[in-house]
């Protein structure tokens, strides 16, 4: 798939197996966040891998988180279970650099793209993903548990894996005009 194509079609994908990305794939996967725009070369982003028994570790992490804010049972036992959709999960973290030019948001505007560049990396090599989000992005609980600082946020879980299924059916093209504004 040539990437214009990748870019155009781009859709996620839910339903992830094994396998998950793996040595030179994986590493491809991880260049691709690094290239993304990064004014300064800050570089203000941090992977956190989860892969086989570190999903299980992930799952103990987020329902501490779950219980820590008080969540039912059921969402304490959903969160432990929630790492397990696919092989692997990049925790993505905007990890603040000190700039006097470059502004935190703009620092987190970068780790977000690194979702989006990883992602797609991903599906140019035959594997599938999904930037997922959800009140544990903001959790202090799980944030300090991954060792991240103050100013530090996570920007997304990216599930990886093997697609199981085809993606949904994109939904109809978008009129360009509705977006679209000329000065």
């Amino acid at each position: 798939m040539d990437a214009l194509t990748l870019l155009k079609e781009r859709r996620s994908s839910v339903d992830l197996g094994a396998p998950g990305p793996v040595g030179t794939v994986l590493e491809n996967i991880l260049r691709a966040g690094l290239r993304v725009p990064d004014f300064q070369y800050l570089r203000p982003y941090r992977f956190i891998i989860a892969a086989g028994e570190g999903l299980d570790r992930l799952g103990a992490l987020f329902a501490n988180a779950a219980r820590m804010s008080g969540k039912p049972d059921s969402v304490i036992n959903r969160a432990k279970s929630m790492p397990h959709r696919a092989p692997m999960v990049i925790v993505v973290v905007a990890k603040a650099r000190h700039s006097d030019i470059v502004n935190l948001y703009e620092q987190q505007l970068s780790a977000g793209c690194a979702v989006m560049a990883m992602q797609m990396a991903a599906v140019a090599q035959g594997y599938g993903g999904i930037w997922r989000s959800g009140w544990l992005m903001y959790d202090r609980t799980l944030q300090e548990s991954l060792g991240l600082a103050a100013n530090d946020r996570i920007v997304g879980f990216l599930y990886l894996g093997t697609p199981q299924s085809g993606p949904k059916e994109p939904p109809p093209q978008d009129k360009l005009e509705d977006f679209v504004e000329w000065l």
